[in-house]
């Protein structure tokens, strides 16, 4: 029998580096107690390290889990091992809970492993806002050829059922008004495609979200959301955010609307607006060093009846709709808006109600400046 080294405690300076690590850490010995959990590990495992070390890993986790069996492969191996969407819900971990995790050997402690989970919840926002970017690249491209080689033939058609209009009996005037009105509505198509095209950079500056959505609050009580209840769930303190006003409340009208069209025909039909700061969430900035901090968060959330399952993962998608007449650029245009602003959006759905949450940059003094003088060089 092989008896393993004692694992050494940690000096003070490598608590800091790994209670810096914003990823659950924690190190298992060769009989599987955890002797190590940084603070991240602790707010993962719902337990505080006093409780963590007198426990084995196999407690927190359900029978079978395919992270005992990874552990047990690196320790064979002697060699890391990277594991994508593993699944380890519990009753004590909560439910859906996907993890990305590697796992490493500690060579100064033979049989010890090192443990890093990664929640894939921001995980997935990012990789579906990537997808949401770049389809909308794709309408660009389609909104420029359809500019060019649709618009131009349109005009001309709704010219000819003009003058058409005019000489055909009462009896046909119908049909050449339905060629016009067609053909305006595929005009109005396209200009909507082509705001897609527009790539110059977002003019932002320092924005009160609440006034955002006080002003998107009095047009829908005023039109197409008068007999909804909108409430307000507003944390004061929130800072400003760092965003373009009129495209902000491009974005807030859209999800507005799509909530109140959710609701149609439904009794006791309401919306809610909140707002929140959440600290901690950073996203590191592809090609740079630098880390994002996106603390403020938005949702519009309404208790309709939810968004069908099927079309979820591509709900930001363009043409996709549920809406017997929509052109489903809605929440397309608000993900590539969101997206410019360096913002992630995401929907959570079910049979009880859907809420669509942003989450964005705050305002910074040293940010506006900097984009103020890039936006005065570039003149």
């Amino acid at each position: 029998m092989t008896v393993s080294a004692p694992a050494r405690p940690l000096t003070d300076l490598a608590q800091m580096v790994l209670n810096a690590i914003p990823h659950p850490v924690i190190m298992v010995d060769p009989e599987g107690m955890i002797t190590f959990a940084n603070a991240d590990a602790e707010d993962f495992f719902r337990s505080s390290f006093s409780f963590l070390s007198r426990n084995t890993l196999s407690k927190f986790v359900p029978f079978g889990s395919p992270l005992l069996t990874l552990v047990e492969q690196v320790r064979e191996r002697h060699s890391p091992v990277n594991e994508y969407r593993v699944d380890i819900s519990s009753p004590r971990l909560g439910p859906d809970k996907i993890v990305d995790i590697y796992v490493a050997p500690v060579t100064e402690s033979p049989g010890s492993v090192v443990v890093m989970f990664q929640e894939r919840s921001m995980a997935d926002k990012i990789d579906r806002q990537m997808t949401h970017r770049g389809a909308a690249r794709s309408v660009t491209g389609l909104a420029a050829m359809l500019a060019h080689e649709i618009k131009n033939p349109l005009s001309g058609i709704r010219g000819a059922a003009q003058l058409l209009e005019s000489v055909v009996p009462d009896e046909d005037r119908a049909l050449t008004r339905l060629i016009t009105d067609e053909t305006d509505r595929i005009v109005s198509l396209v200009d909507r495609m082509e705001v897609f095209s527009d790539e110059r950079p977002v003019d932002r500056s320092p924005v009160n979200i609440h006034v955002v959505l006080d002003h998107v609050k009095a047009i829908a009580q005023n039109g197409f959301a008068n007999r909804l209840r909108i409430v307000e769930e507003y944390d004061p303190s929130l800072p400003p955010v760092f965003a373009n006003r009129g495209q902000l409340i491009q974005v807030f009208l859209n999800l507005v609307k799509n909530a109140a069209e959710a609701l149609a025909g439904i009794e006791n039909g309401e919306i809610r607006l909140s707002t929140a700061f959440r600290p901690g969430i950073r996203l590191s900035v592809p090609g740079t060093r630098d880390r994002v901090s996106l603390p403020l968060e938005f949702c519009v959330h309404d208790n309709g009846p939810g968004v069908p399952e099927d079309i979820r993962p591509i709900l930001f998608d363009p043409f996709i709709t549920t809406k017997q007449n929509g052109s489903g650029l809605g929440l397309a245009l608000v993900a590539k808006i969101v997206g410019e602003h360096g913002g992630v959006i995401e929907c959570d759905s079910s049979p009880r109600g859907t809420t669509f949450r942003i989450l964005m940059p705050a305002w910074r003094e040293a940010a506006g400046q900097e984009e103020a003088s890039d936006r005065e060089s570039s003149r």
